[in-house]
């Protein structure tokens, strides 16, 4: 039943977070990170078991309509969650408004989608296209009914409801996936997977939320909001094209098979890159808008951010680099070794699109949308275009162009994000270094390893690589500046530990 005006303000006030944001960031973080490694799991175990069900023609049927409906999920929310979470303040019909315009906005998004089936299947020159199309804009509405609740849990910063829902969506998920798999129905399987978790995901948002919506008024005043989210919306609709070009073109011109091969080493890059971008970013937005307008504080918090996020990141992506071929082989089977060396090339740009993601932080917890429009404007064109640049070359003409464009981008890119603030290139070059170094040092020890070694096996090469990543970080280990940057984050874990008392603003 609809919730009144006068019961909503405990589901709607963050006042109770301010005077402890420090401390409900790290603990949200924390929960977020452990979430999403449950999730790592579950979704690292589909991808083991459906790579060796399926085949790269399936994989690649799917990867042609999900790089079209991508476009369409940055609309599916208009922005309006980033709005909510981002307000300072907000009130019950306002949320209500913005409930029922994603609403309508996810049954249009569904219809029109249904509505392009069967132009899809004509593009791709793919008949069964048409009813892979039909079952997957369902999810549009799906999540058009979700996004409200979701953003009220992230507002409240409820992470601890978020990491359940997110690890019980996921599980659910993909035994479902496994099942349909095994049950000898193909690609279906593939579809089956998106839509049970979205419709899992939108059940337990609704079910840990205290808040329902009431019908829409006029007098909401939603106006700024819809206009916020709606820049939000473009520009994700932006970032969303970057990310599906490639795909579009490549089944467009090579077809489904090495569509099948490309998608699946990106989607297992991404894998780690998730598990890194969303729990950051979950637990970043919300702690970032809550002070906005203290900049030095701001600048400190971004720092602290992407240095932890690098000090994970850097190691694995340095790790996957050298180990690209036995990663394939042992997570998807020795029928994908043609995607190792696309697999490598990505792994290239993968700190980059990190850093990358990470703008949008700063550019939406501002309130600075628009912004962040003109951004994406400005570097969509040069994306899409090294893609369509490097397609005569195949798969890994497409990999390496983009790798390469994207790296030459960032640094216009940061500064352009860093406008407005007390950040610089500078002060974030020393927030990396040493995780960069890291990195590059276990890089170089591995490699060495490996061509003194010549392991044959696939484990013995992973150990060889392990080991080597292991001895570079240990002799780094004497660098005081290393010791001192990576025992900070003992305080971190310290402060998780410590009673509820309030943390001074500038701690």
């Amino acid at each position: 039943m609809p919730i009144q005006e006068s019961q909503a303000p405990d589901a709607l006030s963050t006042e109770h977070l301010r005077p402890d944001l420090r401390r409900h960031s790290v603990r949200g973080g924390v929960l977020t990170v452990t979430s999403q490694g449950a999730q790592f799991l579950i979704q690292s175990v589909s991808t083991v078991v459906l790579a060796r069900l399926l085949t790269p023609a399936d994989f690649g049927l799917v990867a042609m309509v999900s790089a079209i409906t991508g476009l369409g999920q940055a609309f599916a929310d208009l922005g309006l969650s980033e709005a909510t979470i981002q307000r300072k303040d907000i009130t019950h019909d306002q949320i209500s408004a913005l409930f029922w315009t994603n609403g309508a906005i996810g049954l249009a998004l569904t219809l029109i989608t249904a509505a392009l089936a069967p132009l899809l299947a004509k593009f791709y020159r793919e008949p069964k296209l048409i009813e892979i199309t039909l079952v997957l804009s369902l999810t549009f509405l799906i999540g058009g009914l979700r996004v409200q609740a979701d953003a009220l849990l992230k507002r409240q910063m409820r992470f601890s409801s978020l990491a359940v829902r997110d690890i019980a969506s996921s599980a659910i998920g993909v035994c479902v996936a496994i099942v349909t798999a095994k049950a000898g129905l193909g690609y279906w399987a593939l579809v089956a997977l998106p839509l049970t978790f979205n419709l899992i995901q939108m059940a337990l948002s609704w079910l840990m939320v205290n808040w329902r919506p009431s019908l829409p008024r006029r007098d909401a005043n939603v106006g700024s909001m819809i206009a916020f989210g709606g820049n939000v919306a473009a520009s994700y609709f932006m970032m969303n094209v970057n990310r599906s070009s490639d795909n579009v073109l490549i089944g467009w011109h090579l077809g489904a098979t090495p569509l099948g091969l490309y998608s699946r080493a990106y989607n297992l890059l991404m894998l780690p890159v998730r598990q890194l971008s969303l729990p950051i970013t979950s637990v970043a937005v919300p702690a970032f808008s809550r002070i906005q307008g203290d900049p030095e504080r701001f600048a400190r918090y971004y720092l602290r951010a992407t240095n932890l996020m690098m000090w994970i990141s850097a190691p694995v992506f340095g790790f996957l680099l050298v180990a690209a071929q036995p990663v394939i082989i042992l997570t998807l089977g020795r029928q994908w070794r043609a995607a190792a060396p696309v697999f490598q090339i990505l792994v290239l740009s993968a700190m980059g699109q990190l850093l990358f993601d990470s703008t949008t932080w700063l550019f939406v917890s501002r309130g600075q949308s628009g912004r962040l429009l003109r951004l994406l404007f400005a570097v969509s064109p040069i994306i899409v275009g090294s893609f369509a640049l490097g397609l005569p070359f195949g798969i890994k003409g497409v990999a390496l162009s983009g790798s390469l464009v994207l790296i030459a981008l960032l640094p216009w890119v940061l500064k352009f994000a860093f406008h407005g603030t007390t950040l610089s290139l500078r002060r974030l070059g020393r927030a990396l270094l040493w995780p960069v170094v890291a990195s590059i040092s276990g890089v170089v020890v591995s490699e060495v390893a490996m061509l003194l070694i010549v392991p044959e096996r696939i484990f013995t090469q992973l150990l060889v690589v392990a080991v080597g990543f292991a001895l570079a970080f240990l002799l780094l280990a004497l660098v005081p500046a290393v010791r001192s940057e990576v025992g900070s984050f003992k305080d971190l874990l310290s402060e998780l530990r410590t009673s509820g008392s309030a943390v001074p603003p500038g701690a």
